[in-house]
This record gives structure tokens, sequence and C-alpha cells, in this order.
């Protein structure tokens, strides 16, 4: 009797902005069992992957719209899937910005078919699974990290770049207790980790602005002299 059961393949993202850089990709990563989609711009790029959720990203850095660096920091905003930065930048420097951005990986072009696969191969090894969904629901608050968007009861929430940012923290930790300190350290810097009243007043500034009641928070939960803690999206 025939199994009819398929696994499906493992979803790869090239974003390059070469047509014929495009066609290698897909033919080597088609040719090495992966499912291709591809974009040709940055934006288009982290729109792919916040609505195909692939399992890995080949990124090029020189895009006609955005830096490919700024793709990677963008990504990062919400998801940890593995990033091979594929480039013909070869300096030391831009490998060290591609990576302290986070890409898990850099290979130079021209490159070899079956290197990029063995690369594809460890970084998927290395993945983590968690953190990748770009739209957070807890009750009626809703937070699109690809497109920074945050609507409560349907209705679009202004927040400052620090607010956002403190939330944007909270999100990628939802149901987990985040000390103060690191939540300083993340948010304003190692210099500022001992500044805990900046972060009892932008914690009351999330909450009057996303708490049904303020004064009884449901979302944003105080651990008495440990920190905060986001609850777990529904």
């Amino acid at each position: 009797m025939s199994d009819s059961t398929v696994k499906p393949k493992t979803m790869v993202l090239v974003v390059d902005d070469e047509p014929q850089i495009r066609r290698l990709l897909r033919v080597t990563l088609e040719g090495g069992g992966y499912q291709v989609y591809d974009a040709a711009t940055g934006q288009d790029g982290i729109v792919q992957a916040a609505q195909c959720h692939p399992e890995i990203v080949v990124l090029d850095l020189g895009l006609p719209d955005l830096d490919g660096i700024a793709v990677l920091k963008r990504l990062r905003e919400w998801s940890r899937v593995p990033v091979i930065v594929l480039s013909v930048r070869d300096r030391e420097d831009d490998k060290i910005a591609a990576l302290d951005a986070g890409a898990d990986d850099y290979v130079t072009k021209p490159f070899s078919g079956a290197e990029l696969l063995a690369r594809v191969r460890v970084a998927l090894r290395h993945s983590e699974k968690e953190g990748d969904a770009p739209v957070f629901r807890a009750g009626q608050l809703v937070v699109d990290l690809a497109d920074r968007r945050v609507t409560l009861a349907g209705r679009e929430v202004s927040l400052t770049v620090t607010e956002y940012n403190l939330l944007r923290l909270l999100v990628r930790h939802a149901g987990k207790v985040l000390t103060h300190r690191q939540i300083l350290r993340e948010v304003w810097g190692p210099n500022s980790i001992e500044q805990t009243h900046y972060l009892r007043v932008y914690m009351a500034h999330l909450r009057e602005k996303l708490e049904a009641n303020p004064a009884r928070p449901e979302l944003f939960i105080t651990e008495p002299g440990v920190g905060y803690r986001l609850v777990e999206k529904e």
C-alpha cells in the first residue's frame, strides 16, 4: 500500500533585484528540493516574508529601494527566520554589519550552488521556530509587527518610537516575564539599566493607550519586584 502523505517542501524566499541571479537561485534551490518564492525589491521581500512565512531567506544587500541591511533589520523586528546574505560586497565591514543586524550567514558572489545549499542546510538546522508570527492578538489588541501597526478594538493607535519599541519587545516575549534590567537594556541601551523610572513612565503610557482600564491592567501585567509580562496571545 502506498503512503499518500507527502512531506511539504521547505520554503525559501529569495530577495534579489537581478533576474539572472533569481533564476539561478531558483534552479539551484528547487534542484535541492526546496520550494522557492522570490522578490525583486526590499519592500516586496518584507511583505512576502510576512505573508508566506518562509523557513529561510536568501537576501541580497544591493536592492533598488531599501538597502539589504535595512530589510534585515525590519525582518528582525518580528521574525527569527534564518537569513543568508548573498552579496557582491566582500569587505569585512559589510560582513560585520550584516551579521550584527541579524544575518545567520554571509555568502559572496559569485558563489557555488553546492556551497549555498550546504549553508542553507546548516542555517535550517540552527534555526529557531519561535517568534515568527508577524501579527499578535490579545483580546481587542492587535499588533502587526511587519506593518508596525497597532489597533485596539479596530481603531488604530498612535505610539511614539519608544512606546512602540517597548511594546514590540513585550510582544516578542509574550507570556514571559521580562526583568526591568532586560527591558531597559533592550529599549534604552546598556547605560540605562538602572533608570527604572523610564520604564514606569512608558508602561503607564502603554496602559493609558491600550488597556480598557489602565488602573486595572489585563494586558500589561506587573510582576512585583521583577518586571513586566504581556499576556499570551489568544
